[in-house]
């Protein structure tokens, strides 16, 4: 461990220790998450994962003309007509949405009153018209076209080869943009025989059902692999890039088996003032989670039993939901209420580049059932008027706390120390409202 990490994890151990009472964990009044539209090239991907079938459902980033999107994934197995499908993004927005980092907030009781209690919160037609010179040029290739399909505004393609030089060449004739080094990407997956499932826009049907954007698609198939391929979205990339997968599973969390999976910073108390700037503070805590793991980490940001959630930062995703997601288990449990879904959903996010992911994402469902979330807390100090002992010691100890809360912050994102403090001093004093204490000059002489 560096000496930066090492005062990292010093700071982060105190601020734990400041932060808010124990018997407040986990609730409190949620105010605002960092859901995955916070990044650029950002892809999501739902992955729900039951004893070896796979339901993957892709969501692309894509913004440009139609007719140039293409997209390349390689499957372990043959898929048919029937395991392809697809799905409205606000599916996979709500699922995002849902299992988002979030921010909540606190407000410190009058210290010469009894304490309040804080209540915790509640839980196409087949389509086969591939033309046999396709099919010729494709064998002479060593490429074999195995299926065709039109699933909704989608052109799909089910493709098996011999060698990748073959299919670089049979992609680039059909229309693909194949980048420079894919051959070899391209050439691993087919040394482990797998095969590609290779999708363009049908600008007909996109115009007849009056698409005007690009829903998810959807794959299932069943195969011991449970892994996610990455490393062609690599090849051209130019630069770093963001995935989120929302992976569902009956039995508990979901993590890599060939990368080390670690949990987001957590549960840590940072000033009020960042209520206005919450995506900005995440998105500098990511950063630097990044930068200090050297990229080579996938980031866990969620695990919870989507039967209840504490806080929730979007309603709850519903059987049907979570069904057309992939969890086909669930409706499978005949009478089955809400509150027993029997589906723990994990989040990762990872930050990538093919330097440091080398290798595909493999995957493994823990029986591990501990919940998780990313979630940072304000706790506003009480500003009235304090009539007890007790309340000059509650405004002692608030120094303290105020000033570890911006050390807590400039750890997490790295922002200088004295101008957080700066803007605490600033931002988070007494206003002048009538339910305050009139004599403000108290908050002066704390920081004298």
């Amino acid at each position: 461990m560096t000496l930066r990490a090492s005062l990292v994890a010093l700071l982060v151990a105190i601020a734990v220790a400041l932060s808010v009472p124990a018997a407040q964990a986990f609730c409190g009044f949620y105010v605002a998450k960092a859901d995955s539209k916070l990044y650029n090239k950002a892809s999501k991907v739902v992955l729900a994962w039951d004893a070896g079938k796979t339901v993957i459902t892709m969501a692309s980033d894509y913004e440009g003309d139609p007719r140039e999107f293409a997209l390349v994934v390689p499957v372990p197995t043959f898929i048919e007509r029937d395991q392809i499908g697809v799905v409205e993004p606000a599916l996979v927005d709500h699922l995002d949405a849902f299992t988002a980092p979030r921010l909540v907030e606190y407000f410190d009781n009058d210290p010469c009153s009894p304490p309040v209690a804080y209540m915790l919160a509640a839980p196409a037609a087949i389509e086969e018209d591939a033309s046999a010179t396709i099919r010729r040029r494709a064998n002479s290739l060593g490429v074999t076209v195995e299926a065709t399909y039109t699933v909704g505004e989608y052109d799909i393609a089910i493709l098996s080869a011999q060698e990748s030089d073959g299919l670089v060449t049979f992609l680039t004739e059909s229309g693909y943009r194949i980048p420079d080094g894919a051959a070899d990407v391209l050439g691993s997956y087919i040394k482990q025989k797998m095969r590609f499932f290779v999708a363009k826009v049908n600008l007909g049907e996109q115009q007849r059902l009056g698409a005007t954007f690009l829903r998810p698609l959807q794959v299932s198939y069943q195969s011991p692999k449970f892994m996610l391929p990455i490393r062609l979205g690599t090849v051209n990339a130019a630069g770093p890039q963001d995935l989120f997968v929302f992976a569902l599973a009956r039995h508990g969390r979901v993590e890599t088996s060939n990368y080390r999976t670690m949990k987001v910073p957590s549960d840590l108390a940072i000033p009020t003032y960042v209520k206005g700037s919450f995506a900005d503070f995440y998105k500098a805590t990511f950063d630097r989670a990044v930068e200090q793991t050297d990229m080579q980490v996938v980031f866990q940001e969620y695990a919870w039993d989507l039967s209840w959630c504490d806080p929730c930062a979007a309603d709850p995703l519903t059987a049907e939901e979570l069904n057309k997601l992939g969890a086909r288990w669930v409706s499978d449990a005949s009478g089955q209420s809400p509150g027993r879904l029997q589906v723990f959903a994990t989040r990762l996010h990872v930050r990538y580049d093919r330097a440091h992911f080398p290798e595909d994402l493999m995957l493994m469902e823990t029986r591990d059932t501990s919940t998780f979330q990313g979630r940072y807390i304000l706790q506003h100090p009480f500003f009235g008027r304090l009539t007890c002992p007790d309340g000059e010691t509650y405004r002692n100890k608030l120094r303290i706390r105020l000033s570890q809360e911006a050390a807590t912050l400039a750890a997490l994102t790295g922002w200088r120390y004295d101008e957080i403090l700066a803007k605490v001093k600033a931002q988070s004093g007494p206003t002048g409202r009538e339910d305050e204490d009139p004599d403000t000059s108290w908050w002066q002489k704390l920081w004298q």
